[in-house]
């Protein structure tokens, strides 16, 4: 199972006002895994910043203007991606925001190009109704941390929302913890050594325990007027002569 969790930075909040993106960041988990892979890049985007925006992510234009436009990082941002499931917080903004710039070069939306998306934001809610459901939060929540975090930045992010969604979706795998796992802790004797058990044995009734247990049910069906938890109706001993 490969998965992208992916973050953006951007220069105002709404596409459709002609916001652009200006930074990705993505990290590959595999089954559940980080690989070490990542695609970041920055990206001018040939028009102002919202100072708003600076003030959360600290990209200004004069650090942007020698750097590549969506245009040129494109292909290799789709080959990342490419058939992997997206992990992203607050989806609907950045695949919004990707969408738009995909879509201005003519190329495939996300949901062509990748097998689905996972939003952390809905599933932080669902999982905690209330409850504060940023990154920050989340990072607190899952004790995740985030010290050097003093501004946002799309790789630095995803990184962190990887550790977060992990610890969100671990569940009941961590029972899942197969009996010859050597992580599994084990009882160890004076000398270091596992504990060795003997099997269990099984015990069977014999032919008279049988009927014995047989007889009991029926005085309880016929005390009990025919009723006995432990029998059907149509099971119960004849009474005894």
């Amino acid at each position: 199972m490969r998965q992208i969790v992916l973050d953006t930075e951007t220069t105002g909040l709404d596409w459709r006002n002609g916001d652009r993106v200006i930074e990705i960041g993505c990290v590959e988990l595999l089954n559940r895994g980080l690989t070490g892979r990542h695609f970041h890049v920055y990206i001018n985007p040939q028009r102002a910043i919202d100072a708003e925006a600076v003030a959360v992510h600290g990209i200004t234009e004069d650090f942007l203007a020698d750097k590549p436009k969506f245009a040129d990082v494109a292909l290799g941002f789709e080959d990342f991606v490419r058939d992997a499931e997206l992990v992203i917080h607050n989806a609907s903004f950045d695949v919004g925001f990707l969408d738009h710039e995909l879509a201005l070069l003519g190329r495939a939306r996300l949901a062509d190009l990748c097998a689905g998306v996972i939003d952390t934001l809905k599933l932080a809610k669902e999982q905690n109704p209330g409850k504060k459901a940023s990154l920050d939060a989340l990072c607190d929540r899952y004790e995740i941390d985030n010290a050097h975090r003093e501004l946002h930045g799309a790789l630095l992010d995803a990184e962190l929302l990887a550790e977060v969604y992990l610890a969100m979706t671990r569940g009941q795998e961590s029972l899942m913890i197969g009996l010859e796992d050597d992580s599994v802790p084990r009882e160890l004797d004076a000398g270091g050594l596992p504990v060795l058990r003997a099997a269990l044995k099984v015990l069977r009734p014999t032919e008279n325990e049988l009927e014995a247990h047989a007889s009991v049910l029926g005085d309880i069906a016929k005390a009990n007027k025919g009723l006995c938890l432990w029998l059907p109706p149509a099971e119960e001993p004849a009474p005894a002569s």
